[in-house]
């Protein structure tokens, strides 16, 4: 038996991840062994349970106030212990988190490969998104098997130096798991959000939080949804807020006083895959969000000035305008008020997936152990 383990902690990687661990659980000839460092506690939780993914192992790291050292150095130390134990052929990481990179470079410690997922992202500025960048970079050196969702994100690592027979282009994972979260008729948890009138109200689902975007460009972001809420009454603003204080005190103070705008916690998966399918368009500083929402048809505003995820960009779906006020306003009011460039964004054609990388990935792996002769059948999608 090849021994796999996924290693994951945070809700952004569990969300791709766990339609990979089903994946492979259903593999002949793969022991699945998944492990969590629980980088985020609550979120995690919560997808583990949507996906009924069980962990062996959980380090259980998430502190209050951590900082990106607190995270390496625990992450560090408690797979030290569960690697030495497993002795698993392989570790699979996901993306571009502190777990991400921590968890490689425990692996490259103990000589067992590295099976990076969505790798090959880059934004070529070591900032921006900030630490995320150079964690994923810094994984791409310490891994053996790179699962790239996109021919842009392969050649961006053929670029850099690494064997092109390592690489395996496959669509990404999120797509996959989509497949088991969006449904028709899906009656919300929270029913504030059962008792929206989609049909009548021109929905805006917001998500911004990124540590770039803290103090003015958030302020700038409040400040144009406000102006959005004012001017367009039959527009409603869903805004799950992420739980930083200096997140949520910037977006409470601005948007807590309107009537059409509702801030929420953040919702779990299913919530908000489903909301995306209900609502009219996005406005986003979430790398995964511009992955998933294309696939749903709506266009995305993209708060943030560079992006990693170049391909729906080009595709026409995504436009990244970054975080000043009257261009956050001004593009939203475009996609409000002019129905030739909404329809525009709205049928560009998704270039992230087809919902079949899991599969490619464990036939990837088993192909790089000599467990098959057959190669996958490359994602085609990309633009």
């Amino acid at each position: 038996m090849l021994k796999v383990m996924p290693i994951f902690g945070t809700r952004p990687e569990a969300i791709k991840m766990a339609p990979l661990v089903k994946e492979l659980q259903c593999a002949d000839g793969i022991d699945t062994v998944v492990c969590v460092t629980a980088q985020h506690r609550d979120m995690l939780d919560q997808v583990l349970r949507l996906f009924n993914v069980i962990p062996k192992y959980d380090l259980d790291v998430m502190k209050e106030s951590q900082s990106l050292s607190d995270i390496t150095s625990s992450v560090l130390r408690g797979l030290d212990d569960v690697l030495e134990k497993e002795k698993p052929d392989l570790i699979l990481v996901h993306g571009d988190t502190t777990t991400t990179f921590v968890a490689a470079l425990s692996a490259f410690y103990k000589k067992i490969k590295v099976g990076h997922v969505e790798a090959g992202l880059r934004s070529f500025d070591k900032w921006f998104p900030y630490p995320e960048e150079m964690n994923r970079k810094l994984t791409g050196v310490l891994t053996d098997l790179h699962f790239a969702p996109t021919q842009t994100a392969k050649e961006n690592l053929i670029k850099e130096g690494v064997d092109e027979s390592s690489i395996f282009v496959t669509g990404n994972t999120v797509i996959d798991a989509m497949k088991y979260t969006v449904k028709e008729n899906y009656i919300f948890r929270d029913d504030r959000l059962n008792d929206v009138d989609y049909n009548n109200k021109r929905v805006i689902v917001v998500t911004a939080h990124r540590r770039e975007n803290w103090g003015l460009p958030i302020e700038n972001i409040c400040n144009a949804l406000r102006k959005i809420a004012i001017d367009f009454k039959d527009t409603y603003i869903i805004y799950p807020v992420h739980k930083n204080p200096i997140v949520r005190d910037t977006v409470f103070s601005v948007l807590d006083n309107l009537d059409n705008v509702l801030l929420l916690d953040p919702i779990d998966t299913d919530e908000m895959h489903n909301l995306l399918k209900r609502c009219y368009m996005v406005m986003t500083d979430s790398g995964g969000l511009q992955e998933e929402v294309p696939s749903l048809g709506k266009p995305v505003l993209v708060l943030r000035d560079v992006t990693e995820r170049p391909e729906a960009v080009k595709a026409g779906t995504v436009k990244i305008i970054g975080t000043d006020f009257d261009r956050v306003y001004s593009e939203a009011k475009l996609l409000l008020t002019d129905k030739n460039e909404y329809d525009r964004m709205a049928n560009a054609v998704n270039p992230y997936g087809d919902g079949n990388a899991s599969r490619r990935i464990v036939q990837a792996i088993k192909y790089a152990f000599g467990m098959t002769d057959e190669k996958i059948d490359e994602f085609k999608g990309s633009v």
